[in-house]
């Protein structure tokens, strides 16, 4: 579980169903930055309270825009990452909030954030634990990735997504080529923490993938 939020997604603003104004797009971009200074730059042992704190701030966002998508991906994404730095099986009702967070976007934009509910829904699926303990199921990760590549075919988190669940899934040949191309996506203007972050996972996974290769 503790992995969890290390996999999570970012991804850069778009339109959804329901436009954001710049005051929600001001709050959303302030969201995924924080999101990034935890994940990345906070010590491990200071990330759980943070994320509580966060996960606060993106509910409030859901409650008074319950019609933008991004806003629940973001809740999702957070508490999800709440979820991940607290750590074992009592952090499953957070993962369980999560996925329904990522639904509910779904259901309103599933274009929204170049696909992003998707790719944040199937981290879940692929990491956490199976039936009787959770809802893991690393078919239904591989279908999500498949659609979120639809959308966003050259993004770093799609891309770097599918490169893990490849890996996961013994396929390293074609793991390796995923994160290759996740390397070479285009920046995120006003996303420099978050990508330098997302690169060097990838970077480390590819150590991983090359180690299997021989």
């Amino acid at each position: 579980m503790n992995k969890i939020a290390a996999y999570l997604l970012l991804g850069a603003l778009s339109q959804s169903a329901w436009a954001l104004d710049a005051a929600d797009e001001q709050r959303l971009l302030g969201i995924q930055q924080n999101w990034a200074h935890i994940q990345y730059e906070l010590p491990e042992g200071q990330r759980t309270a943070a994320f509580e704190k966060l996960a606060a701030q993106a509910s409030t966002f859901t409650q008074e825009r319950q019609s933008v998508a991004e806003a629940w991906i973001w809740s999702g994404i957070v508490t999800s990452s709440w979820a991940g730095a607290q750590g074992g099986l009592g952090a499953l009702s957070k993962v369980k909030e999560a996925k329904v967070d990522l639904e509910k976007a779904l259901a309103l934009d599933p274009k929204a954030l170049q696909g992003s509910a998707y790719t944040s829904l199937a981290a879940l699926y692929d990491r956490v634990p199976g039936w009787p303990i959770g809802f893991g199921d690393a078919d239904k990760a591989e279908q999500l990735l498949k659609t979120a590549l639809q959308l966003n075919p050259n993004g770093i988190d799609s891309l770097y997504f599918w490169g893990d669940h490849l890996y996961r899934q013994k396929r390293y040949t074609e793991a390796k080529a995923a994160l290759q191309k996740a390397l070479q996506a285009a920046p995120r203007p006003g996303r420099e923490t978050a990508d330098a972050g997302r690169r060097k996972e990838i970077e480390a996974l590819l150590v991983d993938v090359n180690k299997k290769l021989g």
